[in-house]
């Protein structure tokens, strides 16, 4: 699978790892960066992952800062990406079964490689359940048109 990746300085350190996890298992990564501990901004690496997500070029993307919080934001920005911020698998688990979320946002402050495995592992190999929840997701596409 082809996975987009993003993260700001307080990120780095977890993206790195979980890179490398993910690169061993196979999967495709495009590193978007930014690619050191320097302080930066977030928003535009986790616009470019995202937007990687949105227009087919990754099928999923990761992407971490500090709390997850801020690039959850701004990756939701980007039409057609459902970001969740998870915390542990369970989450990861629910918001690809229900809201067909196409990239997960991580803490670098408070998650470890070790955390942060399962969370992608299972983010990655959850499917969408769709039924009524295929409704919903269609309607979260109608509030990014305008037209709910």
């Amino acid at each position: 699978m082809k996975i987009s990746m993003g993260s700001d300085h307080a990120g780095f350190e977890l993206k790195e790892a979980v890179k490398s996890q993910l690169e061993a298992a196979g999967h495709e990564v495009e590193d978007v960066g930014t690619h050191s501990a320097e302080s930066t901004d977030y928003p535009p690496f986790a616009a470019k992952a995202a937007e990687l997500v949105a227009d087919g070029s990754a099928e999923k993307g990761v992407i971490v800062c500090g709390s997850g919080v801020g690039v959850s934001i701004v990756a939701n920005k980007v039409d057609g990406i459902r970001a969740v911020n998870a915390h542990d698998p369970s989450e990861a688990e629910m918001s690809r079964r229900h809201n067909d979320a196409n990239v997960v946002t991580l803490s670098g402050a408070r998650l470890s490689p070790d955390q942060a495995k399962p969370i992608v592992e299972t983010f990655l190999t959850t499917g969408f359940d769709g039924g009524r929840h295929a409704r919903r997701v269609g309607e979260i596409t109608e509030v990014e048109r305008g037209e709910l």
